[in-house]
């Protein structure tokens, strides 16, 4: 299967706004909002991203659109605990384009940024979530499932058939 591989990524490499991947180019996009990118590229699949594919194609969509909570590129997430600016100067720009892409387009948008994000940043990844939240106007979220504390799961860590269901906004 071939693959049209994209990304925005910042010219110093240190955020990535947004990952493409697309196999049928007359296809819906599915869209997933992540904690943060790791090292997949406009060349380079991750596991995350591979896995992504595979929910997107066993629901009959033609490609994926991954974008983040925060922009900063690590491979572990204690690294977004560091003094940086790890939202990234254009992601919420980024974000409010694709989601209105998505609203136009009719796609959907998978919450999948998993357990550790609302304690992200000294318990200020809450508040971020809230702002993603809030770029999202009220366009319906779906998800792989909730974790214990109703956060999205992410889609390494559920099983393979894991059903899309509606993402009920953060708990109170």
């Amino acid at each position: 299967m071939f693959v049209e591989k994209s990304a925005e990524i910042s010219a110093d490499q240190v955020y990535r706004y947004l990952l493409s991947r697309t196999w049928k180019r007359d296809g819906k996009v599915m869209t997933f909002i992540m904690l943060n990118p790791s090292t997949a590229d406009a060349a380079i699949d991750d596991p995350t991203i591979r896995r992504c594919m595979s929910f997107a194609e066993r629901e009959g969509f033609g490609g994926i659109r991954v974008v983040n909570l925060y922009a900063y590129r690590a491979t572990d997430p204690h690294y977004l605990e560091f003094p940086i600016d790890a939202v990234g100067p254009r992601n919420d720009d980024t974000l409010a384009r694709i989601f209105t892409e998505n609203a136009v387009l009719d796609e959907p948008v998978v919450a999948a940024w998993g357990a550790g994000a609302a304690a992200t940043r000294g318990g200020g990844g809450a508040a971020r979530i809230g702002r993603v939240l809030e770029l999202l106007q009220g366009y319906p979220l779906l998800c792989l499932g909730l974790t214990n504390a109703g956060q999205p799961r992410h889609p390494l860590y559920v099983r393979g058939d894991a059903p899309l269901i509606p993402y009920p906004g953060e708990p109170t």
